[in-house]
């Protein structure tokens, strides 16, 4: 059953939906870490996302059997959003800040303007290029390579697992755009979580050994968020929003998520609101903003 585009002002209040539910799961993320290991810890919190997107999915009549033609995309983002990226955020949140982490991890855009040139033939325009200049320099200032202690091989791959989160997500962005869509987006959100829940078992199983977990109440709510709202809700949010609003307002609207990650970090998670990671996301979030408004976009 087809969805119809909402209002203005409802898509406004459903993107604020994703802001806030996608900002306060990078503190989900980080608290999950205290009761799963890494990967065992998103393989759960997908599986969760998999049986709530399956029981939206029936109740709103939106789940469709893939077709041939179907199966790249759902490879795409199965695999490098839903499965690699997740996998690299919580191997990264091991050792890196939550604030920092959503950050880093918000440099997608950046990634995909040059990947989206390369591939897809996309025109790099004068605002474009002053946004990747921008979001380069973001970097450079969070990690002041002056100051930095290069001799923590733990901040480090910390740090570098979490950019490569950011170009796995990039590359599943890029392969979406010159993607011909056969069945709409969220009728094929069920199997791409199915896809990214089972391979991400498998590597944990692999890499982790069979779970050790000791359940209690707060790891339920934890597991039940993050599935739930940080992925079912906020994915059926973002089909809806996406379709009832130009893509420059949701593009920049979506630059909320890692200001709120941010101060969800430091109000939850005590993690100092360092000077260089402040001027650094605003660096990165005007280069992003840059970006969405060149006229070639």
């Amino acid at each position: 059953m087809p969805s119809i585009p909402l209002s203005r002002r409802n898509a406004l209040l459903l993107l604020g939906v994703v802001v806030l539910a996608w900002g306060f799961t990078w503190v989900v993320s980080k608290l999950l870490l205290q009761y799963m290991t890494p990967i065992w810890a998103v393989a759960a919190r997908s599986a969760v996302g998999t049986a709530a997107l399956l029981i939206l999915g029936i109740a709103l009549r939106r789940i469709a059997w893939p077709v041939k033609a179907d199966l790249p995309v759902i490879l795409s983002v199965g695999l490098l959003h839903m499965g690699a990226f997740a996998a690299l955020v919580s191997l990264g949140l091991q050792t890196v800040p939550a604030g920092r982490s959503v950050v880093l991890a918000y440099t997608t855009p950046l990634w995909v303007i040059p990947g989206a040139w390369l591939f897809l033939r996309e025109p790099i325009g004068r605002a474009r290029q002053l946004g990747l200049a921008l979001g380069v320099l973001g970097l450079l200032v969070i990690f002041n390579p002056l100051a930095f202690d290069w001799t923590r091989r733990d901040a480090l791959l910390g740090n570098g697992l979490v950019l490569l989160a950011a170009l796995c997500w990039a590359a599943n962005i890029v392969y979406v755009r010159a993607h011909r869509w056969v069945t709409p987006p969220f009728e094929l959100a069920f199997w791409q979580a199915l896809l990214a829940s089972g391979v991400l078992a498998a590597v944990a199983f692999a890499a982790e050994g069979p779970p050790v977990v000791v359940w209690t109440p707060d790891l339920g709510w934890l597991l039940g968020y993050g599935g739930v709202f940080g992925i079912a809700v906020a994915y059926w949010a973002a089909v809806n929003v996406n379709r009832s609003l130009p893509a420059g307002v949701t593009s920049i609207g979506l630059l909320g998520v890692p200001v709120f990650g941010l101060l969800c970090s430091a109000a939850i998670l005590h993690e100092p609101l360092e000077a260089s990671l402040l001027v650094g996301m605003a660096l990165i979030v005007g280069g992003i903003a840059a970006g969405v408004f060149d006229r070639g976009a």
